[in-house]
């Protein structure tokens, strides 16, 4: 098993695929934002004196190479190797010898990691917030088509008051508002660059942090380097509020939908190719889709406890237990997006 940290080469099989879990599958997600991180450290330590010109442009060189692999999902992880940090150390360090070995100077995995996560969410943020948009823009047009058309306004499952569909819709569309809100207020806790804060405790070397700042677009800096070490789980747990949020209200219009194309409604219709029939009841036109979007988005609205759970006892530093934290957030952002 090759790991960057491992000490005792006789460590147990059985105890490293236990500690690595999941990190070789999830981690592939963050190949890009690693090497991006890896080019910017590399520009910062040809600045500060410690890689000289000639290694910092081969370094550069290789890296660029391995982010093209990544982007074609070429770049994998091989078997035995524990996760994509270490996976890309390897190959620089198998193409440039002890050049490859020296991206490391001046980091630590710990920063390594924050930085890759927040690159992640801060691309995720962008992509769910544009389809939410997208989705958006739909509602209030299918809002102003059909502003005229009523349809029952229920309380308590009861017929209660006349409404619209227009009013329906643009509902729908007012409250994604709101979930965008928060994912505004996920990025700015994101946009923020933990490099250089090592283990949680700085680095000896003479680090230029505001440069890394500058070549990663991030907004600010966390300033204090344990604090930086306290944000893996914080930045996690904030994402999961505004994940589950707009899940809860794609769920909801979901079960709307569910509702109101039953025979008994008759609200709405879809397109043959757009549901599904049944082997001994062909006249059904079953809405699994939406059923199937009402079920992701009510298991992506438990994350935010998942999280907390997790990591509401950790004292300071870094722990195992943060590991875990890809293996719930990762699906849940996917999840979402095909939701949208």
């Amino acid at each position: 098993m090759k790991s960057l940290w491992v000490q005792d080469e006789q460590t147990n099989n059985e105890i490293l695929e236990f500690t690595i879990g999941e990190d070789q599958e999830l981690d592939e997600q963050l190949a890009c934002y690693d090497i991006i991180g890896s080019v910017a450290h590399a520009h910062m330590l040809e600045s500060v004196g410690i890689l000289s010109h000639e290694e910092s442009f081969a370094l550069i060189k290789e890296l660029k190479r391995l982010y093209d692999k990544a982007l074609l999902g070429k770049l994998k992880i091989a078997p035995g190797t524990e996760d994509i940090h270490s996976q890309i150390e390897f190959m620089l360090t198998s193409r440039l010898g002890k050049t490859g070995k020296r991206i490391h100077t001046g980091r630590s995995r710990n920063d390594q990691v924050l930085l890759d996560l927040r690159l992640y969410l801060r691309d995720q943020i962008r992509d769910i917030t544009a389809e939410a948009n997208n989705l958006f823009t739909t509602l209030i047009a299918l809002a102003r088509k059909y502003r005229r058309v009523l349809m029952p306004g229920y309380t308590h499952m009861q017929v209660a008051m006349p409404s619209s569909f227009g009013l329906w819709f643009s509902a729908y569309a007012e409250s994604i508002t709101d979930d965008i809100s928060l994912f505004q207020a996920a990025y700015k806790v994101v946009n923020q660059n933990p490099l250089g804060s090592g283990a949680g405790y700085g680095s000896a070397f003479p680090l230029d942090r505001e440069m890394t700042t500058r070549l990663l677009g991030f907004e600010e800096m966390t300033v204090n380097s344990v604090y930086a070490q306290m944000t893996r789980g914080k930045v996690e747990r904030t994402m999961s509020f505004a994940l589950a949020s707009l899940a809860a209200t794609l769920g909801k219009m979901a079960a709307d939908i569910c509702l109101y194309m039953g025979q008994n409604y008759r609200f709405f219709s879809f397109p043959d190719q757009l549901v599904t029939g049944s082997s001994i009841m062909p006249h059904k036109k079953n809405p699994d889709v939406f059923e199937l979007v009402r079920g992701r988005c009510n298991r992506i609205q438990s994350l935010p406890n998942e999280i907390t759970i997790v990591t509401s006892n950790l004292p300071t530093g870094y722990h195992r237990d943060l590991q875990l934290l890809k293996e719930m957030l990762f699906p849940a952002v996917n999840n979402l997006k095909q939701c949208l």
